[in-house]
Order: structure tokens, then C-alpha cells, then sequence
């Protein structure tokens, strides 16, 4: 038993310390390491902490090293590396065939994600990115911004006006989860889809689990002895999938005999003037049902989560920065000048804003859009990802990273690098994204290279919902910031964070807010119009 035991300990041991070993080298030295690194552990067991804490400690590591390359261990880890020099995240982002998800991210997320562009590389990702490319047409956002979204956000209002009324505690987490869940049913796959659906339950469950894969070197063992639960979640997951595709293709089918069709050319209803639906889109150029599935629930994370998630912490900082709301109203009153506005809190004002597809757009709303771009610079979507290599590597910094080893970039200590932002990288500034014309004195939007904030991603693989989520996340701002005050609920009782206190993200793959945002909200109430 002795010898056993002295057996699995040395096994350990030299488990550990092969994560420790590598051929990574600058100038034919080693990497520094980062502040916090262990013997034989590494810096495993600050992936071992609660997902937020990790990333506080990446946050914590970012003005040490500056824009050095380090190096990190992490038991079942390859050999691995974090960049954030604008110049290594560049070479890492441009170059999709040398640097691809690869198998130790597949491994860990494919029951969730299978062969969906989350997971894909080569043709199987180039096939789903055109068929995305179709759907996020011009044509479609505006089609989503006029016609879609209105009525969907009139009927979220309802909910919030009621607990205005009855002053209870709302979830606005919850709500915007719901809105985005129900515009990404409709426009995409003409579903009439809930946040409260089981698969919405489940999907978050397992997302939480999947990110445990990549920071717990015993997820395994784990599984093994309880991860029943995990298991009942992805295969909802999985079933709800195989349902969209089954019904869209039931309805194509349907349709294309109404219309007495002799071929596959009949497409599902759709909004009006939409060009295709995303769904249509899938099965025109995905082979198998098995893969629309796929593609479909990665597409379907992709738009609602990482939007409402987005919104969410925009509205938590809004809450913080009361400042902000009034510069809001300010620059929103200026498209609707024909309704008086005041600078007081709680100030009467017509609760109706002419907005559109054009309204919205960043010349429109610069400030709108600036303090949205300020706040997923600190609250990234998606906080940090990784890439392995398909092939030996130099990057501009010297840097050689043999095959097989795995990059990181985290956006999260990015979006706090004093070398990219400045002295106060850390605080909330809006007026970081803007600069007034010397002419006519109006404020426009500053663009900031995908390199240096790369919470988009950038490259061949830049996001292609980008536009579409800044459109409607403008457009969801502007509506509720003018037509309500919302107050976020401090007591640990009522769901708070406590006074004093951040919330936090929870454990996940994007940036869920743990216990969501409960708070209070009163709707404005109106004004005339003005004489």
C-alpha cells in the first residue's frame, strides 16, 4: 500500500512539474514568470479560484510585466504563454491557420459545442462564418433595428412598468436575457424563444461547468464522481438544438409544398424585408442536420448572452455613475429637441424617442455609444481566451513558441493596461472614446485599434455580430435610460452585493453577473411637449 501510495505521489509530481518544462525561450533564455508562481504547482492553483478571482489576479499581473510575454505552468496545461503587447496579440489574431482553437480547447468544450464555430476550425469554421456572413447583412440590421426589436422592447417594458408600480425588486440581468433571447428567436430562427426555456437553465449550468475544464486539472476525476448534473445539461442542450433545426427544416418543407416548389429553395417566414433568416442561412450551406445543430446553439450563445451580459454590466455602471445617465438624457434630447428636458434626476420628459436604424448609429449617439465601449473595455465578454499553435512561431518580441503550445490573451487585464490606457486605465472615462470638433464643437467617435482592445476579437475571425450588438445595445440604452430611473438594490437580503461592494462575474465561458443585478425602477413620468 506504501508503494502505491509513494507511486502515485511521484506520478503527480512529474505530472506537475511536465507543466513546468517547455521550449519556450526569448533570446534563447527563458520567459519570466509571473508574480505568484509556485514550485511543482505553478500557477495552477490561481486557476483552481473562483473565476472572478483569476481574473482579478491576471488584473494584478498586468502592471507588473507591463507588455513582457510571460509564461505560466499549469498542471495539464501545454506549455503556454500570455501576450499582451498589441503587436503579439496582432501576430495571434492575423494569423488563423497557424494559430487555431486546436484540440485542448476542443476537447474541454466539445459536449457543449461540438463542431459550431465556437469550436471550429479549417473549412468546418470558414463554411458556418459564411453562412453568418449572410445573415448579418446590412440589410437584416436594419430590418432587426426598425422592425424587430420595437415591439419586443415595447413588450419588456410592460414588465418593468409593472414593477415600477408595485415596487418590487426586479432581476436586470433577467430581463435583458429575456429580450435578447426572444430577438435572437425571432430574427434568427423564427422561434418564439424565452430565457426562462429549459435549455436556458441548462445551457448556463454547463457553460459554468466547461470553463471548470480549463481550470481545474482534476475536471475529470470530478466528472466522474458527480457530474451527473453536467451531463443532463448538455444533452438538453444537444436535444434543443436537434429541435430548431427538425422544425425549421418541417416548416421549409411545409412551405416549399404550399408553394408548390420542386426544390430546396423555399425559405422559412420572416420579418418583413428580412433577407434570410439564420436558420435558412445554416442549412443552405451546412451538409447535415447534425452540424446545423451545432451551429445553431453556438450561433444562439454567441448573440444572446454575451449582448444581454454586455448590457448588463453597462446598466450596473450606469447605476454607480449617476453622471453618465445625464449626459445620456443631455445627448438624447438633442435628437428629440422638441421635448423639454432637464438636468434634475427625477425630471419629467416625454417617454418616446424617434429611434431607428440611423438614429442609433454612433454619429448619432456618440456618447451612447462611447460609455458603452468603456464599459465592456472593463467588462469583456468574453475575459479571456486562448489559441494553440499549429506549427514553431517567433513573435515580434522574439518570443518562440514551439507547436502545440498554447497562447493566451486576456482582454480583461488588457482593458486595464496603463501602457495602452493610460494613468487612469483603471476608472470609468466615456470621454476616453470621444473628441470635439474644433469646428462646430460636436463630439465624435474614436476608433481604437481591435489589437489594443480586442474584446471583438479581430482578424479573420473579428466578430461578425459586432455591429448588430452595438446597434442594439444603443438602442436599449437610449429607450431605458430616458424613460426610466433604476437604483440597484444594495442589501445582501434582497439579492445585493452589499454596500461597499462590486458584484462579481460568475463562473462561465462569457461574463454572466453572479446573482444577476437586482434593482429598483421607476418609470419617468411625462411631459408635454414643450411650447
Amino acid at each position: 500500500m506504501l508503494g502505491l501510495i509513494l507511486s502515485l505521489l511521484l506520478v503527480t509530481a512529474l505530472w506537475f512539474l511536465q507543466g513546468q518544462r517547455s521550449g519556450i525561450r526569448r533570446n534563447g533564455k527563458r520567459l519570466p514568470r509571473p508574480p505568484g508562481t509556485l514550485p511543482f504547482a505553478g500557477n495552477g492553483l490561481w486557476f483552481l479560484q473562483p473565476r472572478h478571482k483569476l481574473l482579478d489576479w491576471f488584473a494584478q499581473v498586468q502592471p507588473v510585466v507591463g507588455f513582457d510575454t510571460y509564461e505560466i505552468s499549469i498542471p495539464s496545461l501545454p506549455p503556454a504563454i500570455v501576450v499582451s503587447d498589441p503587436k503579439n496579440v496582432e501576430h495571434v489574431l492575423k494569423n488563423n491557420e497557424l494559430f487555431i482553437k486546436g484540440e485542448f480547447f476542443r476537447s474541454r468544450s466539445w459536449d457543449l459545442f461540438g463542431n459550431g464555430i465556437i469550436n471550429a476550425d479549417g473549412e468546418l469554421w470558414r463554411i458556418q462564418r459564411k453562412a453568418g456572413l449572410r445573415f448579418f447583412s446590412n440589410s437584416n440590421l436594419r430590418t432587426f433595428i426598425n422592425d424587430v426589436l420595437p415591439p419586443v422592447l415595447a413588450e419588456t417594458q410592460l414588465g418593468l412598468d409593472k414593477a415600477s408600480e408595485t415596487g418590487s425588486v426586479v432581476d436586470l440581468q433577467h430581463v435583458l436575457l429575456e429580450l435578447t433571447t426572444r430577438l435572437m428567436g425571432r430574427m434568427a430562427y423564427n422561434m418564439d424563444m424565452h430565457g426562462g426555456l429549459p435549455f436556458s437553465k441548462a445551457f448556463d449550468y454547463a457553460s459554468g461547468e466547461t470553463t471548470n475544464r480549463f481550470t481545474n486539472p482534476f475536471w475529470k476525476v470530478k466528472e466522474f464522481f458527480s457530474g451527473s448534473r453536467l451531463r443532463t445539461a448538455i444533452a438538453d442542450v444537444r436535444a434543443f438544438g436537434r429541435t430548431v433545426v427538425t422544425e425549421a427544416a418541417a416548416k421549409r418543407s411545409t412551405q416549399k409544398c404550399e408553394e408548390g416548389m420542386l426544390d430546396d429553395t423555399a425559405y422559412l417566414s420572416a420579418p418583413p424585408a428580412l433577407q434570410t433568416n439564420l436558420i435558412n442561412s445554416l442549412l443552405d450551406h451546412l451538409p447535415t442536420s447534425e452540424l446545423v445543430a451545432d451551429a445553431a446553439m453556438n450561433f444562439l450563445s454567441a448573440g444572446r448572452d454575451t449582448t444581454a451580459q454586455s448590457m448588463t454590466w453597462t446598466f450596473y455602471t450606469l447605476m454607480r455613475h449617476p453622471e453618465f445617465v445625464l449626459d445620456i438624457r443631455k445627448e438624447l434630447s438633442s435628437i428629440c429637441p422638441k421635448f423639454a428636458f432637464s438636468t434634475e434626476p427625477q425630471s419629467s420628459h416625454h417617454t418616446t424617442l424617434p429611434l431607428s436604424y440611423d438614429t442609433v448609429q454612433p454619429t448619432s449617439l456618440p456618447y451612447t455609444q462611447a460609455v458603452f465601449n468603456e464599459v465592456i473595455r472593463l467588462y469583456p465578454p468574453v475575459p479571456f481566451e486562448l489559441k494553440e499553435t499549429t506549427a514553431d512561431t517567433t513573435f515580434p518580441d522574439g518570443t518562440y513558441l514551439p507547436a502545440k503550445s498554447v497562447v493566451l490573451w486576456v482582454p480583461w487585464g488588457m482593458g486595464r493596461s496603463t501602457l495602452i490606457w493610460g494613468e487612469h486605465a483603471t476608472k470609468v472615462q466615456p470621454e476616453r472614446w470621444l473628441e470635439k470638433s474644433t469646428e462646430d464643437g460636436k463630439l465624435s467617435l474614436i476608433t481604437k485599434s481591435a489589437y489594443e482592445n480586442p474584446v471583438f476579437n479581430a482578424g479573420p475571425r473579428a466578430c461578425l455580430g459586432k455591429k448588430m450588438a452595438e446597434l442594439l445595445a444603443v438602442y436599449v440604452i437610449a429607450t431605458l435610460t430616458w424613460e426610466y430611473d433604476f437604483g440597484e438594490v444594495m442589501e445582501k437580503e434582497n439579492g445585493g452585493c452589499g454596500i461597499g461592494k462590486e458584484r462579481v462575474s460568475q463562473n462561465s465561458l462569457t461574463l454572466p453577473m453572479e446573482g444577476g443585478l437586482p434593482c429598483m425602477v421607476k418609470r419617468k413620468p411625462h411631459l408635454e411637449e414643450s411650447k
